[in-house]
């Protein structure tokens, strides 16, 4: 096809992740299934039901700074992290759907945990990947005009985000490349198993990442979409930056394992990850938000209780959290 070889979003040299067109996996035995797969599962009628609604009992209103370390997700992945006195969104999304429609498309079952108003000031948003669910333009859009937060995000993405809003300013980096983000805290971007589009014809054209977050409260280990594969990237993390005291590891969207297994983890592979890297202590997201995959909407919590007894690990250490839900350094 005329043109199939040009990246709308980048241009850069050849690496091991990056084929001069498409971004990869290196040494992926398994590369993501395709638009054949895809179909395949999305007729296989496999889908378990989910509530139209469901009612959270958290409701966080985050104070304006903190100076230790303070986690609430907001909802699915979208998180806000505060440490060393720097706001930080990891995936901003409060849009009713994760979906380039907003009439159509997975549809929240149950409201941002923080209300878009009670927002302390942001300093920084980190946007892991392309996909809907992560990069929603319409909650950038309202974050640029009333914070000016300095977004990060992998290479190809800012061009996304520009042709979306030509006046939001994004930086890019490559795996493996750190951003001082205040004057203690730095993010360097890290590995993953994903792959990215926002349309039918632009697959891998962006990159994804983690996000390895240095703060004076420790090291927050953000894993990002990711299949496991054989675990060296998230040990690669450890052996870079020593043991997080926190990983914020993805637990939902993991059925069927056969189209999955590439992508996302289901909830024993999360606890894989959590020991590979060495976490003091996990949070479990990506969940109970948008109905993706096949597994149950409760099926997540259930499976990671089951996962951590097996490993003899105490449920307090790896928790699935709720939107509004907070986590803390005492």
């Amino acid at each position: 096809m005329p043109g199939s070889k040009r990246n709308r979003y980048y241009a850069g040299p050849p690496s091991d992740h990056f084929d001069g067109h498409r971004f990869f996996n290196p040494e992926d035995e398994r590369r993501s299934p395709g638009l054949g797969a895809l179909l395949r599962w999305r007729f296989s009628g496999g889908k378990a039901k989910w509530p139209k609604s469901v009612p959270s009992p958290f409701l966080d209103h985050p104070p304006e700074r903190v100076a230790g370390l303070r986690i609430t997700l907001i909802g699915h992945a979208s998180m806000l992290i505060q440490a060393g006195l720097c706001n930080i969104l990891v995936d901003p999304h409060w849009s009713d759907r994760a979906s380039p429609f907003s009439f159509a498309g997975p549809k929240r079952v149950n409201p941002p945990g923080v209300a878009f108003d009670d927002l302390p000031p942001i300093d920084v948003v980190l946007i892991t990947h392309a996909h809907y669910d992560h990069l929603d333009m319409p909650t950038l859009r309202r974050l640029w005009r009333i914070h000016r937060p300095r977004i990060l995000a992998p290479l190809g993405n800012d061009a996304i985000i520009r042709r979306a809003d030509p006046d939001i300013e994004v930086a890019t980096g490559d795996w493996g490349d750190r951003f001082a983000l205040s004057d203690s805290v730095a993010a360097s971007l890290t590995p993953a198993r994903h792959w990215s589009a926002r349309t039918l014809s632009d697959r891998n054209m962006s990159l994804w990442c983690g996000f390895a977050i240095e703060t004076p409260a420790g090291l927050i280990y953000h894993v990002g979409d990711t299949g496991f594969g054989d675990g060296r990237i998230f040990r690669s993390v450890r052996r870079q930056f020593g043991a997080p005291a926190v990983a914020i590891i993805p637990i939902g969207a993991y059925a069927p394992r056969w189209f999955m297994s590439p992508q996302h983890v289901d909830p024993a592979e999360a606890v894989a990850i959590m020991r590979e890297c060495g976490a003091l202590q996990a949070l479990g997201v990506h969940w109970g938000a948008f109905h993706l995959s096949d597994e149950a909407h409760d099926a997540p919590p259930r499976e990671l209780a089951t996962a951590l007894n097996a490993h003899g690990v105490a449920a307090k250490h790896f928790v699935p959290l709720q939107p509004g839900e907070v986590w803390q350094t005492r």
